[in-house]
């Protein structure tokens, strides 16, 4: 079910000169691990004082680091749960009918990605495979595929109510309306993504992903328990801990690029 990665840059693999020989080009696999902010979303339905100190704390964590992660989000166990129950089994299809068949019946081609095709040295390989999707397509998912898409549309709705609970929060420390992000955001804008790490023999020399910022507004973002999500951090790459009962939020490109000025964070690096 793997992507042919070995076979794709065999070239880079053989002939390239491993990163592991320059000291300044090594792709560190361990960083100091770290705890983003955790923010209990159950006070904002409290007393006035622990809603306010609570809206607080989300404005801290999104101008001091942009990520941050909520509990008692609102969206059930058994939504994540079964989203990511389903995600396993779409990528357990074999290679040739992810990458050849447009199993999800997508507009976008067929959804899936996977590898970095332009590579031109080790660390611009990227070693993983996803499926990106518009939501406005959910409703074609059908066939085989229809307890992903019932899957889907149920962490779609809680999601989407809880991305607009934060823009809300923040939007109102700005100069902006608290629907801004709801009149801007529309429908057809909003996107999922499933991405799988297959396992590397070379997890020390290449990237799962390339570094980058992500480029929406806001991004609601199921970490499991391996961990591997790492940011850039005040000049440095740290290892993101993962929380079992957590969602990680973090701010996107679009966020700042509409809202110049903007006093939160939004331009930290991911990888």
């Amino acid at each position: 079910m793997d992507p042919p990665f070995e076979e794709k840059y065999k070239s880079l693999l053989t002939n390239g000169t491993l990163l592991s020989k320059d000291k300044d080009d090594v792709i560190m696999s361990y960083y100091e691990e770290h705890e983003l902010p955790i923010i209990d979303l159950h006070r904002l339905t409290l007393s006035f004082s622990e809603r306010e100190q609570c809206i607080k704390e989300i404005r801290r964590a999104a101008r001091e680091w942009g990520f941050f992660q909520v509990v008692n989000h609102g969206i059930p166990q058994e939504i994540l749960e079964r989203i990511q129950l389903e995600q396993r089994k779409l990528f357990h299809h074999p290679f040739s009918k992810k990458a050849e068949e447009n199993i999800l019946n997508l507009s976008e081609n067929n959804g899936y990605r996977w590898g970095n095709h332009t590579a031109t040295c080790l660390r611009q390989i990227s070693w993983s495979e996803a499926f990106h999707m518009p939501l406005t397509d959910i409703s074609k998912i059908g066939g085989d595929n229809k307890s992903l898409r019932e899957s889907i549309e149920a962490y779609a709705a809680t999601a989407e109510k809880l991305a607009k609970e934060m823009t809300e929060i923040l939007a109102e420390n700005l100069d902006v309306s608290s629907t801004y992000f709801q009149e801007n955001c529309l429908p057809e804008t909003n996107y999922l993504r499933m991405n799988r790490y297959p396992p590397c023999p070379f997890y020390s020399e290449v990237f799962g992903i390339l570094p980058h910022t992500d480029s929406c507004f806001v991004n609601v973002l199921i970490q499991d328990q391996i961990g591997g999500l790492q940011l850039w951090v005040n000049g440095e790459w740290i290892s993101v801990k993962p929380h079992p009962e957590a969602l990680l939020i973090n701010l996107g490109d679009l966020f700042q690029v509409n809202l110049v000025g903007s006093t939160y964070s939004s331009q930290n690096w991911v990888n």
